[in-house]
């Protein structure tokens, strides 16, 4: 395999830009930490790491593999290797055909339960870049797919389906979604409105700190739902308080007009996501005492 062909493969996984990983692995986290009895199991962590790795690298070949005529019509995407040709459509599905064979076999490390709800996850994978072309609010579809973790680390630990803390673990993923997505696809919006890519960012155009804030609000108050009915205290809301704060202060200083402003607001939900995952792993160990 040529040096050329391996790093338009690193591209194409977006190997260079980790926060997707870090956003996609984070609701698998909370998940594990939320339904442990103090520390999470640390095999748990490390499988579900290596199953972020390899599903967002798969999901960015099936999202370029939708989009690359569009992308060659965006500033920002024309220099992807299916967009630009560095990479052919056969050479990008034996990549993904790799990738999801690793996948698989992390899959089948978990309980029967994991792998019923993660091949329950595949249709969504595959069709959610399709929505930016059929509706307005393709960040909530993004929201569906990339929170899945939350209910598979929650099944991971217990061995249940759903219980009412992941599902509502799950909503509050949604929102933030639809946050920190709306803030992304700002960047976009005045190439997105002439190729006619449709996106949160373009339908809620008039009043998008509001409305960015609300989903934020609405993250925190699911966030801190879940943790009620799983008994967590005080510690717990006091980390959810701090995440607030976080977020609002990040709110404030988002430019929506500034592309390099909006992809610094959007890559501090990284950090926003650790602070969750603090709480949640300060007030598991704290109750399990």
């Amino acid at each position: 395999m040529s040096k050329n062909l391996i790093r338009a493969g690193l591209r194409l996984i977006r190997f260079d830009k980790p926060i997707g990983t870090w956003l996609l692995l984070w609701p698998c986290w909370w998940g594990v930490g939320l339904a442990a009895s103090g520390l999470p199991d640390l095999r748990l962590m490390l499988l579900f790491a290596l199953g972020a790795v390899v599903m967002r690298s798969a999901g960015c070949i099936v999202n370029d593999l939708w989009d690359k005529d569009l992308d060659r019509q965006v500033a920002r995407t024309r220099d992807r290797p299916l967009a630009s040709g560095a990479l052919s459509t056969r050479q990008a599905l034996i990549f993904l055909g790799g990738l999801l064979g690793v996948g698989l076999l992390v899959l089948l490390s978990f309980n029967l339960t994991v792998v019923q709800l993660g091949a329950a996850s595949l249709p969504l994978v595959l069709f959610y870049p399709v929505m930016k072309r059929i509706t307005w609010w393709p960040q909530l579809f993004l929201g569906l797919t990339f929170n899945w973790g939350a209910l598979l680390g929650v099944a991971a630990v217990t061995g249940r389906v759903v219980t009412l803390p992941s599902v509502l673990l799950y909503v509050a993923g949604i929102f933030w979604t639809l946050g920190y997505d709306t803030i992304y696809a700002h960047q976009d919006k005045k190439d997105d409105a002439r190729v006619g890519i449709k996106s949160t960012a373009l339908r809620l155009a008039k009043h998008p700190r509001l409305w960015v804030g609300l989903f934020y609000a609405a993250c925190l108050i699911f966030l801190l739902s879940a943790g009620i009915f799983q008994g967590f205290g005080l510690i717990y809301g006091g980390g959810l308080v701090l995440a607030a704060l976080f977020m609002a202060v990040q709110l404030k200083k988002w430019n929506p007009d500034d592309p390099a402003n909006c992809l610094r607001r959007f890559k501090a939900n990284q950090i926003f996501g650790g602070i969750v995952w603090a709480s949640i792993l300060a007030a598991s160990f704290s109750a399990s005492l």
